[in-house]
Order: structure tokens, then sequence, then C-alpha cells
């Protein structure tokens, strides 16, 4: 006669519990913490090669730059969640700031208030732009590369026309504290950043709206037959980054203390690679904001890492390319070769 299988008191916990002789799946849990991972030995070996590298003073000089494109990089995230993509970031960026600067300098004057008028400026430019290619993509029913990249285009001639393609610059104190001050010995765009992502984590994490821009990432059909109203969720989730990137233009314009035509390029580049870096599926639905904040982490250190044993810029677009393919790769391996 077999003898029957003891069981718990608790059925739950035998299903809990992992099969006899399961070993550790070193590649699920490369997989899951695989940015981290790369994080910390990217840390230690630039550590190792150049002792100013993990000097405080460094450290935040490196969270000053990640902030700038972090933000958006944050907006992305969603963008991406719901199976999306804009690469016209960059260039909206540099046409919200220099619309900004614009007004400042030629109607505003030495005002207190050209801060705030600046900051408003440039976020709702970036908020009308990015509804703008919302509606296009849900009306039109473009593809959302197609209705950015024609965005890219455009938003970057407009800045250039604007202003015949030269900065602007001449803000006062008030204005370049956004870019230059500090909150308790932390720069003013660090903080930004850490409330712009801890607001985008909670939306997205405990939110009805967070789980419908899952929900429509997942299967957009799905959703719709749920009830859930899929053209407004990628409409908003447009007009979020572009008032984030405008956003990032004014923290940048403060931080250089002028407004350019050709602030912002590239930055589409490392906006998308921190969040598929951070473990984002392009595909749409999967994806974090902790995550995105971890890629955008990795790239600002690789990145000025690289300068500090003088790696030529040009290297280091090659790289973060590199990089990107490796993430989509290697996520791509994991997930079907799970055991």
């Amino acid at each position: 006669m077999t003898a029957s299988p003891t069981l718990s008191p608790d059925p739950a916990a035998d299903r809990a519990a992992p099969p006899p002789g399961r070993r550790f799946d070193l590649l699920a849990f490369a997989r899951k913490h695989r940015t981290i991972l790369f994080l910390l030995l990217l840390i230690a070996v630039f550590g190792t090669v150049n002792e100013r590298f993990l000097t405080l003073r460094n450290a935040l000089n490196i969270l000053s730059e990640v902030s700038i494109y972090g933000i958006i990089a944050v907006g992305m995230t969603y963008v991406i969640l719901i199976g999306g993509i804009d690469v016209a970031v960059g260039s909206l960026l540099a046409c919200a700031s220099l619309a900004a600067a614009y007004v400042v300098t030629n109607l505003i004057g030495g005002s207190p208030a050209a801060w705030f008028v600046a900051l408003a400026i440039s976020s709702a430019v970036g908020l009308i732009a990015g509804y703008v290619h919302g509606k296009v993509v849900t009306k039109l029913h473009v593809p959302a590369f197609i209705v950015t990249l024609g965005g890219m285009t455009v938003w970057r001639g407009a800045t250039l026309l604007l202003n015949d393609g030269g900065p602007i610059s001449g803000f006062d104190a008030a204005y370049r504290w956004w870019g230059t001050g500090q909150i308790l010995f932390v720069p003013v765009p660090i903080v930004v950043f850490a409330l712009v992502a801890a607001v985008g984590h909670v939306v997205l994490r405990y939110t009805r709206y967070g789980r419908q821009v899952y929900a429509v990432g997942g299967n957009a059909e799905a959703a719709r037959l749920s009830g859930v109203n899929v053209d407004f969720v990628v409409t908003s989730v447009y007009a979020v980054i572009g008032a984030l990137a405008g956003l990032s233009g004014f923290l940048l314009s403060a931080r250089l203390g002028s407004a350019e035509a050709v602030a912002g390029t590239g930055y589409e580049l490392r906006v998308i690679a921190s969040v598929v870096i951070g473990g984002a599926s392009l595909s749409g639905g999967s994806g974090n904001v902790g995550g995105t904040i971890l890629g955008a982490l990795l790239i600002g250190v690789l990145s000025n890492g690289l300068v500090i044993m003088h790696v030529t810029s040009y290297f280091q677009q090659v790289v973060i390319g590199l990089i990107i393919v490796a993430a989509v790769a290697f996520d791509h391996y994991a997930r079907t070769h799970k055991a």
C-alpha cells in the first residue's frame, strides 16, 4: 500500500511552499534585480578607478543631471505602460523653455513673479503639445511613433524660429534658484524630481487611474469592454509627459541660466533608455516608476563615470545604445526561458 503524503494544517502553505529539491533560480534573480545589480557594479568599478567618483559632491552632480531627464522618464513610464512611445520630449523641452523665457524677458521683465510665469508657460506649452499628440493618436489612429516623430521635428523647428535659433538669458536670481538653489543642502532639481517620482509612483500603484493605465497597456480592447475610457487614458498620458517635459525645460534653463534652442537634444534616448533599462516592456502593461528611477540613475552613473575616465561623449552614446539593446535582449531571453 502506498502511503499518502502528509499535509500541513494550512493548505495555502502547501501551495506556497516550493517543490522539494528546487534549486535557486539564478536567472530569475538576475532578471528581477538586473538594474540595481548593474548599477552597483558600475559604482564599484568607477569608484575603484577614480576616488573622486564616490564623493558627495559628485553624487549630487549625478543626481542633479539625472533629475532633468528623470522627471520626463516618470511620464515616459506611463506612456510605455500603455504600449506607446514619445520621441518628441527633447524638442518639446526646448520649445517650452524657450517660449517661457521669451515671454519673461520681453514682456515681464524683472518682475518678482517672472519665475512663476515661466514655470506656468513652460508647463502649459508642454501639456498642450502633449494633448495634441494624444488626440492625433486616438482620433486619427496614427501610430504614436509617427506622431511624436513628426512632433520632434515640428517643436524643434518652432524653437529655432522663436528667437532665430539664438539663446535667451538674463534671468533673475529667483528664476535661477530653481536650477541652482538648495533645500536643506539638496539641489532644488533633485527635490523636484523626488516629488514627481513619488507622485507618479503613488498614482500608478494606488489609484484607479493607475490600474487603468496598466489595463490599457495589457489589452486595450479588453479594457474598453470593461468600461475604461481608453481614449481619455491615452490622451491624458501624453498630456502628462508633455507637461513634465515643460517642467524639465524650466529647470534646465534655470540651471544653465539660459534657454537654448538646442536644449534637450538626445534626451529622448536617455528617457526611453531609463524606462526600458528599468524593466518596462515596450509592448506595454509591465513596468513601474521605481525601476525607471534606477534606470535613470544607471545612465547618470555611467555617463559621469565615463566622463571621469575621459571617454568622449560620442562613445557614451554608443554605450547607452548597446545597453538598451542588451536590456531588451536579456528580458526577452529570461521571459522565454522560465523554468
